[in-house]
């Protein structure tokens, strides 16, 4: 049997846990048994999660998709690291999976013991922990991946973003966000019939593009250009896809001005911000002042 190798290997800090992550050259990201098994601390033997399996063939869970997540130790992927170790692991992918069937089997009230329950606590912490972060790029980056990903398969996550063709224009940026902004800044708020400072559309860039997908900025300001009289032909959110890059500005807005209501003022909205969405390699760059 042919063993996938490891290109990259790092750990992925969640919560408490630290977990043993790989990119094999098959293109798959795994994490290794031990991190695997650690997270939610389920029996595993030779014949998979008994646990589990129970789960997944419950009346009410057994035509469910979530049910498939009873199979994922069934499935092991055995690898050799680059300096030689030989690994058991699992998609990664497949833990979130697992985490999903023990919140739907708390939630439908299929869980009782203590031990089961505290499998779903561990669960939802987990998801918890990743919430707003995407594990594919959090596994790339720990490993160090990111540096060698391939150009295309960069262009293909912008393309699932990205319009092909520019969109008619449509009100995408609610008031609250320019008058969460302004107030943060000291600034009157007239409303938007009133153009705000230019400096606005500088944070926006950074609150918003630069924190809502690898590459996005840069790719829409080579898709929208700045024209010679100053201005860009459209607004950046006019080249959004409706079914991937307009429901991620959305919830990103939406996240954005919940930070900015908890924010007194604006230094502690830049740093609640840091933590919530950082910038991949980047220090705490938020201007704050007006020059």
């Amino acid at each position: 049997m042919k063993v996938a190798k490891a290109t990259h290997s790092g750990f992925v800090s969640l919560g408490n846990w630290s977990l043993h992550a790989h990119n094999l050259s098959d293109g798959k990201r795994v994490f290794d048994k031990r991190s695997f098994k650690a997270v939610l601390n389920i029996p595993v033997t030779e014949s998979g999660s008994s646990i589990l399996k129970s789960l997944a063939s419950h009346r009410l869970l057994q035509k469910s998709p979530l049910a498939q997540a009873a199979n994922v130790f069934d499935l092991p992927i055995r690898f050799v690291t680059s300096d030689g170790q030989r690994l058991i692991g699992f998609e990664a992918e497949g833990l979130i999976e697992i985490c999903k069937l023990l919140l739907k089997a708390r939630e439908l009230g299929l869980l009782r013991s203590t031990a089961e329950l505290r499998y779903a606590r561990a669960a939802e912490s987990l998801l918890v922990s990743l919430a707003n972060v995407g594990l594919a790029a959090l596994i790339d980056e720990a490993t160090g991946y990111q540096a060698t990903r391939k150009r295309d398969a960069l262009q293909a996550l912008l393309d699932r973003y990205l319009k092909k063709e520019l969109a008619a224009w449509a009100k995408r940026f609610p008031d609250e966000y320019y008058e969460q902004l302004f107030r943060l800044r000291r600034w009157k708020w007239q409303g938007r019939s009133v153009n705000p400072p230019q400096i606005v559309s500088k944070y926006t860039k950074n609150i918003v593009y630069e924190r809502l997908a690898p590459g996005i900025l840069k790719e829409l300001e080579s898709r929208n250009p700045m024209q010679e009289c100053g201005e860009r032909k459209a607004k950046h959110h006019q080249w959004l896809t409706d079914d991937v890059g307009h429901p991620a500005l959305a919830q990103h807005l939406h996240a954005v001005v919940a930070i900015m209501r908890i924010s007194a003022d604006w230094h502690k909205f830049v740093i609640n911000l840091q933590d919530a969405f950082p910038k991949k390699g980047d220090q705490l760059d938020l201007k704050l002042d007006d020059n």
